[in-house]
């Protein structure tokens, strides 16, 4: 009857709003559980912020004990960030081919140039219970909906340099509206989990405070020779 069928449609209509919007409950539940429970370190102050790269003061929601703020000079910076490597962290057995092939380098030294004067800033302006954090953006694979990301933070612990990489040229969506399409959500990937190197090896020591790798970074600055004029 065609009655019938009409209030069919109607509650198939009324069926599939109702599983919309359970999807989006789900959706925000775990955003909020994301963002709200685990309770990230969060952002309270950019430092800088173009085209190229972005450094903001980001607050630890837990004691950190930083001896922020601290004085370092941009060729002092340029030094340290050159001298890391890494190795993306695999399982067995990929993690016995992946130990065969030399860490990467993290920055070109074009990078660094553009990045240092911002961090040195920075951490003029970091207090004791915060972070640097910083982007380097470039171009994405497909640059009308990706940018290139390399991204990370660095706090000094006397006598530690921490540095922490995040995400090393990974694509980010550009349009953050499209994180709200429940077809195609562009959400931002996840940090990923790398194996960082410092060389000289000797430098690279575990600050006991915390349990983590830290640069020795004031012996490491006596001691490298800074070039001329830089």
């Amino acid at each position: 009857m065609p009655g019938q069928g009409t209030g069919s449609a109607m509650m198939h209509k009324e069926m599939k709003r109702w599983v919309d919007v359970a999807i989006v409950a789900v959706l925000m539940g775990g955003l909020l559980s994301l963002f709200g429970c685990a309770r990230l370190p969060y952002t309270v102050r950019t430092v800088h912020q173009d085209q190229r790269v972005v450094v903001t003061i980001q607050r630890e929601v837990k004691p950190a004990g930083y001896t922020h703020p601290v004085q370092l000079e941009a060729r002092e910076l340029s030094r340290l960030l050159s001298s890391f490597s890494f190795r993306e962290k695999q399982r067995l057995p990929l993690r016995w081919f992946a130990e065969e092939t030399p860490p990467k380098r993290i920055f070109r030294q074009d990078e660094i140039e553009v990045l240092v004067p911002h961090l040195a800033e920075a951490l003029q302006k970091v207090g004791p219970e915060e972070r640097v954090h910083f982007q380097i953006l470039a171009p994405g694979m497909d640059p009308s909906g990706e940018r290139d990301t390399t991204g990370g933070w660095i706090a000094v612990r006397e006598p530690y340099f921490h540095f922490t990489l995040e995400h090393f040229h990974a694509q980010f969506p550009i349009r953050s509206q499209e994180m709200w399409d429940l077809r195609y959500p562009a959400l931002p990937p996840e940090p990923g989990t790398f194996l960082l190197y410092f060389e000289p090896n000797h430098f690279w020591s575990t600050d006991p405070a915390v349990n983590e790798r830290g640069v020795l970074y004031r012996e490491f600055l006596k001691s490298a020779v800074l070039p001329a004029g830089k």
